[in-house]
């Protein structure tokens, strides 16, 4: 098949359902051509996916729906058991992740937004997945306290190789300063047992001003994590305000600044200093100004594309690309910008193909699959 016979059936394709990936079905980088394939259509603001065992794909909907994607492209009707969740704005069903014994047990968590009277905040629950129903569904954290307003709910989910889970979260944009204080979870990322309980070894488990499952603050919204491949680090990335969107290596007990240090500046233009180590607060390894809105975050570790191998990959919301960062190290050597313009990103993660697969964040959201060019 030609070039041009290829674009010619690609558009065919796309043009009906999402005529910006005309223009990228076929892409090209500096080193590697891939092509974008739209493997299903019409998900809800699609927020978080994993692969299953057996190949399929499990994902959350924002509007607090879970799905399962077979392995032909096929969408499922919603699992049963969801508990509801406060779907407004920035909330509803967020972060997903499979128990390192699911094969086992069929145990899945999930972060979603809840509320109680007129405020809302983060929960994590567990429960079983049988068939397409959840059962014997257990919230395992509640994030306190409860505060108004509809954004930055964070929140992914991650289990570090311990089999401990860390639980990313927004300190609720309107609660900005209480990121600095120790006697709430707003602006932390929290480390837990699979269980809920608290590890013997977080870092302020024996402080009595500050809650047990706190692993770090000075946080604004995070909203992507991952486990770096070969150190087993956790590494995140988390909103800024106008500017300063953050990469960091979460160390325990560590403070991250916000909302006293940052490199942007507040969305009302009044400057913030940049001064992070002058004032004990820890650096970011890595920064966006402008923002690109980071979403969704994974280390390659497939074959399909060996030249990028344990690349870090960021999705942009209002950026509309994925990012490619080279690493070495602690350091961001180099960035790429992939499916420039192309839709705001939400999640990617890398399947058992090989493939890059991406969720697409609108009404009707989209599942992609990058997949490496046929040749010409």
């Amino acid at each position: 098949m030609t070039r041009i016979m290829l674009i010619i059936k690609l558009f065919a394709l796309f043009a009906s359902s999402s005529p910006y990936f005309f223009s990228t079905a076929y892409a090209q980088s500096s080193q590697v051509k891939f092509d974008v394939h739209v493997l299903v259509n019409g998900l809800n603001h699609p927020w978080s996916m994993v692969f299953l065992p057996d190949g399929q794909i499990l994902l959350t909907e924002r509007i607090g729906q879970l799905r399962i994607v077979s392995t032909d492209g096929k969408l499922s009707t919603p699992i049963k058991g969801v508990p509801a969740v406060f779907a407004e704005d920035q909330g509803g069903l967020l972060g997903l992740a499979l128990d390192p014994d699911f094969s086992k047990n069929h145990l899945i968590y999930f972060s979603y937004a809840e509320s109680q009277a007129d405020k809302a905040g983060t929960v994590v629950a567990r429960a079983k997945l049988v068939d397409m129903a959840l059962e014997n569904l257990q919230v395992i954290f509640r994030q306190q306290p409860k505060t108004d307003g509809n954004k930055h709910f964070g929140s992914r989910l991650v289990f570090a190789p311990d089999g401990n889970l860390f639980v990313t979260l927004g300190e609720r944009f309107k609660s900005m300063d209480q990121a600095q204080q120790l006697d709430n979870h707003l602006g932390k990322l929290v480390r837990i047992r699979s269980d809920g309980s608290v590890p013997s070894d977080n870092p302020f488990l024996r402080d009595p001003r500050a809650k047990p499952e706190i692993w770090s603050y000075g946080h604004r919204h995070i909203q992507g994590a991952a486990i770096h491949p070969g150190t087993g680090e956790l590494w995140i990335h988390e909103h800024g305000p106008r500017g300063g969107d953050e990469i960091n290596i979460p160390k325990p007990g560590k403070n991250y600044g916000w909302p006293l240090a940052s490199y942007g500046i507040h969305y009302w233009m009044v400057p913030i200093k940049k001064e992070h180590a002058e004032r004990g607060f820890e650096e970011p390894i890595y920064y966006w100004t402008p923002s690109i809105a980071p979403s969704g975050m994974m280390f390659y570790q497939g074959n399909m594309f060996p030249e990028w191998k344990d690349n870090l990959f960021v999705g942009a919301l209002a950026g509309k690309h994925l990012a490619r960062l080279v690493v070495n190290g602690k350091n961001v050597m180099s960035e790429e910008k992939l499916l420039k313009d192309s839709a705001r990103i939400r999640d990617v993660a890398a399947g058992p193909d090989g493939a890059i697969y991406l969720l697409t964040d609108e009404e009707n959201g989209k599942l992609l699959r990058l997949t490496r060019a046929t040749a010409p």
